[in-house]
């Protein structure tokens, strides 16, 4: 290959519906240029919280080192913090960012934020009991450290299951449309907002496996704006994700 020629690769992404999900490249877009600006801009946002989480969710940029996008922090049992990157963040439109933000606060209302548990730390615990009382040779607190790393490994593995967060997310877009609604969006425009918002998450997102829940989460969302659509034509309410597949009572 000769030298300074870059190898494409062709990428493609779901296709949409035209109705519910045709982009408007007049959506306004804003940019910002001082830290007023990103105070404006997280004092929006906060406008955007439905009033029964006012009190307790607060929305603050992000701190970390390369952070997502977007993403909830449980701070303690009444304290969610809602980060955003706002220099990622302001290369969106003013509706994708909206949608984008009422994903996270569904998220919030279904109480499906991880939390750092115990188990990390219990993990921890149990392997190093397990090992000293090898050494020691008792076996009934043997016995009772690998029950320890049983339970906390189990609960590890159910807290980062790809499937059912992948779930959790499909729902949490449904919501964010109903909550869009509440807000004054219509139906279509929800979609298009949110079909567009993960469609530019699609092309910019490099890695692989975070690429690919977007694209999944976006031919949910197409399937869902059909049946909307379906819905819409026959004067019908779309049910949510949870109440066409109930979770199992135990």
């Amino acid at each position: 290959m000769a030298s300074g020629m870059i190898l494409s690769l062709p990428f493609t992404t779901p296709s949409l519906p035209e109705t519910f999900f045709s982009f408007n490249p007049m959506t306004s877009y804003a940019s910002y240029t001082s830290p007023r600006a990103d105070i404006g801009e997280l004092r929006r946002l906060r406008s955007l919280l439905p009033p029964e989480l006012q009190s307790w969710v607060t929305v603050e940029p992000a701190t970390d080192v390369a952070p997502p996008l977007i993403t909830c922090e449980e701070l303690g049992r009444d304290q969610v913090e809602v980060q955003i990157d706002l220099t990622k963040w302001e290369q969106l439109a003013i509706d994708q960012r909206n949608l984008l933000f009422w994903h996270e606060v569904a998220r919030v209302q279904s109480d499906t934020i991880p939390r750092d548990g115990w188990e990390m730390a219990a993990l921890a615990i149990g392997l190093g009991g397990a090992v000293g009382e090898l050494w020691v040779q008792d076996g009934l607190l043997l016995l009772l450290a690998m029950g320890l790393c049983g339970v906390s490994g189990w609960r590890l593995y159910k807290r980062n299951n790809g499937q059912k967060t992948l779930q959790e997310a499909i729902s949490a877009d449904e919501k964010a449309i109903s909550i869009a609604t509440r807000f004054g969006y219509t139906l279509p425009n929800a979609y298009k907002s949110l079909g567009s918002a993960l469609k530019t998450l699609i092309e910019q997102t490099p890695k692989k496996k975070q690429r690919d829940r977007y694209i999944r989460r976006l031919e949910a969302l197409k399937k869902s704006a059909n049946r909307a659509k379906q819905q819409v034509g026959t004067g019908g309410r779309v049910p949510l994700q949870e109440e066409r597949n109930p979770r199992p009572s135990y």
